[in-house]
């Protein structure tokens, strides 16, 4: 997400490099270009006005400070007003009612409504420890009930029975009864895809919303539907009253406008963006870390969040240990460490991450993707456990044998087998006494100097 956004915004802050100070001059040709940034990554053009006027209001006349060159300054400005467009802070679901508190999701057909209703169940459970319901009150779609059902038995989570012969409103009535029944905290309610030019399914999902006297009902809307993500948040807006915003696929949208309009156009807070397939791929909105995305900062502090929740600690003391007392990195250590990176959503997730200015543009340059991560992962499972152990041991006949089991060619197994014995010789040089200094040392120019905004 961001990406094409991203590239420009830093074309900007490289073009500002060397300036002695921020001119009217130079001022006006950066905000040239932010403009055009903005407008190419599908921002409302209300937006992009608001957004340029409040930079250009800031930054004429700007005293910089001594820490910071002109272009740091100017690019801390633009990431001050990224936030406040997106919204100031970041709010959290309100669930302070009488159990069970009740979510409403709405939007166009193909959001993503019935797959984001089941990330959210899972976040609930697992980031607030709340016992959560899913119901369906779509009886047009013949498999969204199914659906849904079996996203809740893979999460665990309770699912209100639906027979499609009900109507939706008795549907939602009869959720509610079950979830008070069965004593649950939440009850995420899924409604059908509707267009906001159909007045007939419009006043369907008011009555839902009556039937169920939500305390949040969120618009599920597609991040790359762009001016159109815009024009339906402020429909349904209008005939519901809503009270927060889902961004979903936000990893396939390499424009970003959908995330920079909604919230200024409705007047509305996102709450929450879909990162991905994955079930657990939904993180909680919060405007200063996706503003330092785009602005190629990285999001350092959800990297360590996910490292924190996902990473199995035991494995990796594990790891250190065998490390400290020199025995060798094996492929079953590597093997590990790959399903590690699965687990924190691919390299590309933790890669969008990482500040582009420091590691973040090496990383990308020279890891491999996800695809290959899953075809190493098989190579390796493909290995007898001698042969992890003790990789040598591997000749023409045997790499013949674990390319066939695995799907793949031989020379595949032979780049797998040259890169870990490079990383081999890696962890063995980082074991020893000095070995991060060491490694530092060999990442030489990687290593920006000081501060959040890199060099410049």
């Amino acid at each position: 997400m961001f990406e094409q956004l991203s590239q420009r915004l830093q074309g900007v802050m490289d073009g500002l490099r060397g300036r002695g100070r921020l001119t009217e001059e130079n001022i006006a040709d950066a905000l040239r270009q932010v403009r055009m940034a903005l407008l190419e990554a599908d921002v409302a053009l209300p937006v992009v006005k608001a957004f340029i006027d409040g930079v250009r209001s800031k930054a004429v006349g700007l005293e910089v400070d001594r820490s910071l060159t002109p272009g740091q300054a100017f690019i801390r400005l633009i990431h001050a007003e990224l936030v406040a467009i997106m919204g100031e802070g970041a709010r959290a679901l309100d669930l302070r009612v009488q159990p069970p508190a009740v979510i409403l999701l709405a939007g166009l057909q193909g959001a993503g409504k019935t797959t984001t209703a089941g990330k959210l169940a899972g976040w609930l459970r697992e980031h607030e420890r709340k016992r959560v319901m899913l119901a369906s009150t779509d009886v047009y779609r013949p498999a969204a009930i199914l659906q849904l059902e079996r996203l809740a038995q893979q999460l665990g989570v309770g699912f209100a029975p639906a027979a499609t012969h009900r109507t939706p409103v008795e549907l939602a009535r009869d959720a509610l009864i079950e979830a008070r029944r069965s004593v649950s905290d939440v009850l995420i309610v899924d409604t059908a895809g509707r267009l906001h030019v159909d007045a007939q399914m419009m006043q369907e999902v008011r009555d839902v919303a009556a039937a169920v006297q939500p305390i949040e009902t969120l618009f599920v809307v597609d991040s790359m539907a762009g001016q159109d993500a815009v024009n339906a948040a402020r429909a349904f807006g209008e005939a519901l009253d809503l009270t927060g915003i889902i961004l979903t696929k936000a990893d396939g949208d390499a424009r970003g406008g959908a995330a920079l309009s909604v919230r200024h156009v409705t007047g509305r807070p996102i709450l929450f963006v879909g990162t991905g397939e994955k079930i657990d791929a939904l993180e909680a909105f919060d405007p200063q870390r996706i503003a330092s995305r785009v602005l190629g900062m990285g999001d350092v502090l959800s990297l360590v969040a996910d490292v924190t929740r996902k990473v199995d600690r035991v494995q990796a003391e594990k790891l250190a240990r065998k490390l400290q007392k020199g025995r060798d990195f094996d492929l079953t250590d590597l093997h590990d460490q790959l399903g590690q990176i699965q687990q924190l959503g691919g390299l590309g997730a933790l890669i969008d991450k990482l500040p582009s200015r420091m590691f973040g543009k090496a990383l990308s340059g020279a890891a491999p993707d996800d695809r290959e991560v899953r075809r190493q992962v098989a190579i390796i499972r493909s290995m007898t456990p001698s042969e992890r152990r003790y990789p040598k041991t591997i000749d023409g006949s045997r790499k013949r044998r674990i390319a066939a089991g695995s799907g793949v060619q031989v020379a595949d197994v032979n780049r797998l087998l040259k890169s870990f014995l490079q990383m081999q010789k890696m962890m063995k040089s980082m074991s020893g006494k000095g070995g991060m200094s060491r490694l530092m040392r060999g990442l030489g120019g990687r290593m920006p100097p000081g501060g959040p905004f890199g060099q410049n």
